[in-house]
């Protein structure tokens, strides 16, 4: 079992084992999950790495290309 001690001032530091089981490194974000009595840590993933995860091989669509779709979208779920 790993354990860290809490200060006065709320804080802890994640045990090295910790760290290296999620990855993370001083100044890298973590997030907490709390479900019932259990918190879950994980490590906050930078947006800039989920660049290029999705391909797309047509050309770019225009900002009024993606207005006028979710225009035409709105319309249509509220006719249904």
């Amino acid at each position: 079992m790993i354990e860290s001690t809490i200060t006065s001032k709320g804080q802890t530091t994640l045990p090295k084992v910790v760290r290296e089981a999620l990855g993370v490194h001083a100044g890298q974000r973590v997030r907490y999950i709390i479900l019932d009595d259990t918190v879950q840590i994980l490590p906050v993933q930078p947006v800039g790495r989920l660049f290029g995860a999705l391909r797309h091989s047509g050309s770019a669509v225009t900002l009024e290309e993606m207005e006028e779709a979710i225009i035409n979208g709105a319309t249509e779920s509220d006719c249904a």
